[in-house]
């Protein structure tokens, strides 16, 4: 396989225990699919909840092709905005595989970080039925979606807790 951009022959590499290719060149990231939610589950277990899916909202992002070509199909990417956020990333809609380019991982999630606190805070409920519907219909299997579940338990007892430390102290002076 050949790098999007200078067209050099892509290394496998293990990314956060996850084999994925990248260039050595430029040191883009080609992720096949499922692995960037792999990687990103991997990278911070806080997250596992959120889903990278950006092709199942098609209606929410601009898509333009680039003058890429996908190292698996050889097929031009297109370019779409990740999520609400100004990060572009490069995805192939045959084989579904992502390009990210030299720190749009680290990019990625940061953004995740802050949709992540937001969406606890001021979703919480929304999310947590969300993540309770998903361990019976998915889209990751039982276990991982009883996970992403228990997550947002755990997330919003610690975002609560720093977001009201008396009132969380007063809580664990309770008598038990």
């Amino acid at each position: 396989m050949k790098c999007p951009l200078c067209k050099k022959y892509l290394e496998k590499i293990i990314f956060y225990g996850v084999e994925i290719d990248y260039c050595p060149v430029c040191l883009g990231l080609w992720f096949e699919e499922n692995e960037l939610r792999w990687a990103k589950d991997a990278k911070d277990k806080d997250l596992n909840w959120l889903d990278i899916e950006p092709w199942k909202e098609k209606a929410k992002f601009k898509i333009s092709r680039v003058q890429k070509l996908c190292p698996a199909c050889r097929l031009p990417l297109y370019e779409i905005n990740y999520g609400d956020s100004d990060i572009k990333i490069d995805l192939c809609n045959v084989c579904r595989g992502i390009w990210l380019e030299r720190g749009e991982f680290k990019m990625i999630i940061e953004y995740l970080k802050g949709k992540g606190s937001f969406a606890v805070l001021n979703n919480y409920a929304k999310n947590l039925a969300k993540e309770f519907w998903e361990i019976f219909i998915g889209p990751g299997d039982f276990r991982e979606e009883i996970l992403d579940f228990l997550t947002i338990l755990k997330l919003l007892n610690y975002k609560f807790a720093t977001q009201y430390p008396t009132f969380t102290k007063i809580i664990s002076q309770l008598p038990k």
